[in-house]
């Protein structure tokens, strides 16, 4: 009996390591930078780290598919190097010998990318599945619609033209008027200056006559009894 359980042991293991090494089928590499992220207070890569990351892969897999009985010992790892970098693959729990497609597990990790960043304290760019690009974050689409935004500030600078224009009307009227109003108080106020005899005299306004002040203090003083 122990020596049909170490057999099926040995193939199981077999099974896995041809499942899960560099450049297989549906594998995926794991490049993390812990020291550059976290500096001093970076973490040591061990056997509790790689349980966490099964136990985020299986927790992705099984949040990406409802139906899906992903367990731990479904993701297996391989290749593990010092400056952390390693393979994985998720095999599928019906046969155990098979993989997950990855396109399935690219989207599994796609949808649950924050959420197996912030297990390990870590960002797109220090921890890097290499197949798959970075995760962009929506863009923030402002409360305000873009078109009415535009459309406001189309508006503002026709009202601002037509003021400007309506302003420019205003002041080049007044300015007429002003002119025109000084001519006509020139030409009220000019004085013909006649000279006679050497003297400067007043012009006589020949309709209106002009009296003499002379004779008129005569005739004021011969005039009725």
């Amino acid at each position: 009996m122990l020596q049909v359980l170490l057999l099926t042991l040995s193939v199981v293991t077999i099974a896995h390591a041809e499942l899960c090494k560099p450049d297989a089928q549906n594998a995926f590499k794991v490049r993390l930078s812990i020291k550059t992220a976290l500096g001093d207070n970076a973490y040591a890569w061990d056997a509790n780290e790689e349980y966490l990351f099964k136990a985020m892969m299986a927790f992705a897999m099984r949040r990406y598919s409802s139906k899906s009985t992903t367990q731990i010992s479904n993701v297996l790892l391989c290749n593990v190097t010092d400056r952390v970098s390693f393979w994985f693959v998720v095999t599928d729990s019906s046969k155990n010998v098979t993989t997950v497609p990855g396109s399935e597990v690219e989207a599994a990790i796609r949808m649950n990318r924050n959420r197996i960043n912030s297990a390990f304290l870590l960002s797109d760019k220090t921890l890097q599945f290499v197949k798959i690009t970075s995760t962009l974050s929506p863009p923030v689409e402002p409360s305000t619609p873009v078109w009415l935004i535009v459309f406001g500030v189309v508006l503002c600078l026709i009202l601002a033209g037509i003021v400007f224009l309506v302003a420019g009307i205003n002041q080049r009227k007044k300015k007429n008027k002003k002119s025109t109003e000084r001519e006509n108080l020139e030409e009220k106020c000019e004085v013909t200056i006649t000279v006679e005899n050497g003297i400067p005299c007043e012009a006589l306004d020949l309709k209106a006559g002009h009296i003499n002040g002379v004779f008129a203090a005569d005739d004021e003083r011969f005039t009725s009894l």
